[in-house]
C-alpha cells in the first residue's frame, strides 16, 4: 500500500526535531490512541508503525540517508507527494495515522476504496469494521475542512458519499446519523454557495432555489418553528438556525435572487397559506412593476395586499402608494387619510407642499426604503417618479383602468400625477437637487435614533462561516411582526421622522377589517327606537356546527361556514357576562381561527365593561368564490345585516339599520379543516 505521507508527518514532528523530541513524541502518541472504537489489532499496528518511524529518525545514518532521498524526490517530482510503502497487513493502521495527520480527505477516499471489490474485506471481519468507522470519521473531518475553505457544496457532496457508504455497510447507525445531521446543518450554507454563483451557472442556481424551497417547507414557512439540528457528539458539524438566524440568512441570500425568482417563490409559499410570503410577494411585485414600468404588476400587488390576512399590518399607507402610482388619486387620498399612526398623519399635515406633493414624497421614500433594495437585477437607487408618470405605457394602462372602472369622474377634481411636475410636487424648486442626506440610509437611521429606535443588525453570530454578504442596514419585510419601519425624510424646512407602518397599541384588530359590518346611521335615526328582537340563529347552540373537511367545498358549504361564524359571533356578543360561553367558544373555534375568537372575546369584554350588549341579525344571501387554491379560498358574500347596542337600562345607544353589505371572507385549511382566517368588509 502506498500511503501519501512521510515519516516526519506520520509521527507528527518537525523535520528539525532532535532525537529526544522524537522519542517524547512517540511516547505521547502511543499513550493516547484514538478512542472512537477501532479494534485492538489495528491500534497495535498503529503503534508499531509509529515506532518504526521513530527508530529511523533517531538513527543518525538512516535519517541522513532518508532526508537526502526526500530532497532528491522533491527536486525530480516537485508537484508530487512523497509516500511510504506499507504491507497490506498495516493498511488500516496507516490510514488511521494518515487521518490523524490531517489527511482526512485522502483517508476517506482510500478507506472507501478499501471497502469496494475486489479488495473488500470479509463480512464481519475486524478490517471491515475498522475501515467503515474510519470512513465515517474521515468523511466528517474532510467536510469540515471544505467548509473552512467555504466550499460548502463540495462539503455536502462528501457527506452524501459518506452517508451512502454507511447505508450500504449497515454497520454504524450512530455514525450515519451524525453524518446526516452535519448535512442538514450545512443546508443554509449550500444554498448561499449555489445561489451566489454567476447566473451563467444555471444548474447550480436552480439547485440552490430548490434547496431553499425545501428549507422553507421543512421549517413550516418563513415564520416557522426553529430549524434545529443537534446530534449528540456531532461537534462542529452540527448547528441550529433560530428564527433570527433565518431572517438574517434570508436577507443575505435575497440579493442573489432576481425579482422574478422572488415573485415565483413568495407567490407559491403564499398560495400554501404562508402570510409572511404574501407580504413579500406584494413587495416583489411592486419592485418588478416600478423598475420595469409594468403597472399591471402593481395592480396585482394591490389585489394581493387587500387579501392579506395579517391583522398586525396597517395596509393603508401601502395601498395609498400603489393607488398613487396607478393614477387613482382620489383612492390614494382616502387611504392616506385613513392611516392610523398619529405621527405619520402629523407629518402629512405639517408638509410644506400640497397633498399630492406630500403623497409623492412619501411614496418615493417607501420605494427607496422598503421596495427596491434586495434584488439581483433591480437598481435600488433608480427612484424617478417623473419618469414613471411620464412613461407612455404607464399612462395608457392607467387610462385603460379608468375606462374599465369608470373612475375618471372621481379624479376630475384632482390633477393626475403626470399633470403636475413631481419635482415641484415634492416641494423642490426647479433644478434644485435632492440632498444626499435625504437619499441615504444614514439619514434615515439618525432620525430613528433621535426617537430612541435602532435598526436591527444583520450579523449572523450563530452561523460563523456564512460569508459576510450584507444588505443595507434596514429591516426587511420579514420583520412585519416586529414593526416595519419606513420613510424618514428631510422636508424643505428640516428633517421630520415618520413611520409607514408599525404595531398598534390598541386591541389586535385587523387594520384591513372594519368592525364587521357597520353602516353609518342616517341623520334622522330615532335614538329611542326599541331594541331589535333577539336573534334566533339558524344553527342554535344545542346543534353543534360540523367542521368543514371537504377537499373542494361547494358554495353551499362555504355559505354554511360563513353563516355559522356570523351566528356564533352574534351569540357571543349578545351574552350578559364578560366571558364568552364555552359552547359559543367551541362553535367559533370550529369555523374560525383562535385569534378571531380572541378578537370576539376582546369586543365582548369591552362591551361588558360599559354594561352593554349587542343584538345582531346577519344572514348570508349569496356567496361568490373569488379565488381558490388547495390551501386558501376567498369568497365574496352578500350579507343582510343590522344591529343594536343596548345599555343596562335597555336603552339603545347605537344601531345599524337593516342593509345589505359585501364582505370578503378568506378561508384557510388548518390541517384537514377549513376555517375562517380573516374577513374584509366593504370589498
Amino acid at each position: 500500500m502506498d500511503l501519501p505521507i512521510d515519516h516526519f508527518r506520520l509521527l507528527g514532528v518537525s523535520p528539525s526535531a532532535d532525537a529526544a523530541a522524537i522519542l517524547h513524541r512517540l511516547q505521547t502518541r502511543c499513550d493516547a490512541p484514538p478512542d472512537q472504537g477501532f479494534t485492538h489489532e489495528a491500534l497495535l499496528k498503529r503503534n508499531e508503525l509509529l515506532s518504526r518511524s521513530a527508530d529511523l529518525l533517531t538513527d543518525r545514518d538512516d535519517r541522513a540517508e532518508y532526508e537526502s532521498a526526500l530532497i532528491r524526490l522533491s527536486a525530480s517530482h516537485p508537484n508530487e507527494t512523497v509516500g511510504l510503502d506499507l504491507p497490506a497487513s498495516s493498511e488500516v493502521a496507516g490510514l488511521i495515522l494518515l487521518w490523524e495527520a490531517h489527511g482526512a480527505l485522502e483517508a476517506f477516499h482510500m478507506a472507501s476504496n478499501g471497502l469496494e471489490p475486489p479488495q473488500a474485506p470479509a463480512l464481519g471481519s475486524g478490517r471491515e469494521a475498522d475501515l467503515t468507522l474510519l470512513a465515517a470519521l474521515a468523511c466528517r473531518d474532510a467536510a469540515v475542512e471544505e467548509q473552512g475553505q467555504r466550499r460548502y457544496e463540495s462539503a455536502a457532496q462528501l457527506l452524501v458519499e459518506g452517508i451512502q457508504l454507511q447505508q450500504r455497510m449497515g454497520k454504524l447507525p450512530d455514525q450515519q446519523r451524525r453524518l446526516e445531521g452535519d448535512l442538514e446543518a450545512l443546508l443554509p450554507f449550500r444554498i448561499l454557495d449555489l445561489i451566489s454563483r454567476d447566473l451563467s451557472d444555471q444548474a447550480s442556481h436552480q439547485q440552490g432555489l430548490t434547496l431553499l424551497d425545501q428549507l422553507v417547507s421543512r421549517r413550516g414557512g418563513l415564520d416557522g418553528t426553529d430549524f434545529v439540528t443537534s446530534v449528540e457528539g456531532s461537534g462542529e458539524g452540527s448547528g441550529s438556525m433560530t428564527q433570527d438566524d433565518f431572517e438574517s440568512f434570508f436577507q443575505q441570500i435575497r440579493r442573489f435572487l432576481t425579482v422574478q425568482e422572488q415573485i415565483d417563490l413568495f407567490s407559491g409559499w403564499s398560495d400554501e397559506g404562508e402570510a409572511e410570503a404574501g407580504f413579500l410577494a406584494v413587495v416583489a411585485l411592486t419592485a418588478a412593476g416600478f423598475s420595469r414600468r409594468k403597472p399591471e404588476c402593481l395592480e396585482q400587488a394591490r389585489d394581493r395586499l387587500q387579501l392579506l390576512p395579517d391583522s398586525e399590518l396597517d395596509p393603508k399607507p401601502l395601498l395609498g402608494c400603489l393607488d398613487l402610482l396607478l393614477g387613482n388619486v382620489r383612492e390614494a387620498e382616502h387611504h392616506f387619510a385613513a392611516i392610523r399612526d398619529a405621527e405619520v398623519q402629523a407629518w402629512f399635515l405639517q408638509h410644506s407642499g400640497d397633498d399630492l406633493a406630500a403623497q409623492c414624497e412619501y411614496c418615493r421614500a417607501w420605494l427607496g426604503r422598503d421596495v427596491l433594495p434586495g434584488y439581483r437585477d433591480v437598481d435600488a437607487t433608480a427612484i424617478d417618479l417623473d419618469a414613471w408618470f411620464a412613461d407612455r405605457d404607464v399612462q395608457n394602462y392607467v387610462e385603460r383602468l379608468d375606462r374599465q372602472a369608470s373612475r375618471q369622474s372621481l379624479n376630475d377634481a384632482l390633477p393626475l400625477p403626470w399633470e403636475t411636475p413631481v419635482a415641484s410636487g415634492l416641494g423642490l424648486q426647479s433644478g434644485e437637487p435632492i440632498s444626499a442626506s435625504e437619499q441615504s440610509s444614514e439619514g434615515l437611521e439618525e432620525g430613528l435614533e433621535e426617537r430612541g429606535m435602532r435598526l436591527p443588525s444583520l450579523s449572523l453570530p450563530q452561523l460563523p462561516r456564512l460569508p459576510q454578504l450584507r444588505l443595507p442596514q434596514l429591516p426587511g419585510p420579514l420583520m412585519v411582526k416586529l414593526a416595519v419601519l419606513v420613510a424618514v425624510l428631510a422636508a424643505v424646512g428640516g428633517g421630520v421622522s415618520l413611520m409607514l407602518r408599525q404595531r398598534s397599541d390598541v386591541l389586535p384588530v385587523s387594520p384591513m377589517v372594519k368592525q364587521e359590518p357597520e353602516l353609518p346611521a342616517p341623520d334622522d335615526l330615532d335614538e329611542t327606537a326599541l331594541p331589535l328582537a333577539t336573534l334566533q340563529p339558524e344553527q342554535p347552540l344545542d346543534r353543534p356546527i360540523e367542521p368543514l373537511t371537504n377537499d373542494a367545498p361547494s358554495e353551499q358549504q362555504l355559505e354554511d361556514l360563513v353563516q355559522g361564524w356570523l351566528n356564533a359571533k352574534a351569540n357571543a356578543l349578545a351574552g350578559q357576562t364578560n366571558a364568552v360561553p364555552e359552547a359559543v367558544s367551541s362553535q367559533i373555534s370550529t369555523v374560525a381561527r383562535d385569534r378571531l375568537l380572541r378578537r370576539v372575546q376582546a369586543e365582548r369584554n369591552a362591551d361588558a365593561a360599559l354594561g352593554r350588549t349587542k343584538t345582531i341579525k346577519a344572514s348570508v344571501t349569496s356567496v361568490d368564490v373569488v379565488s381558490r387554491t388547495p390551501r386558501r379560498i376567498a369568497v365574496k358574500a352578500e350579507v343582510d345585516y343590522s344591529d343594536q347596542t343596548i345599555d343596562r337600562s335597555g336603552t339603545v345607544v347605537d344601531q345599524t339599520p337593516p342593509g345589505a353589505l359585501t364582505v370578503t371572507y378568506v378561508l384557510g385549511r388548518d390541517g384537514k379543516e377549513w376555517k375562517l382566517h380573516e374577513y374584509i368588509s366593504g370589498s
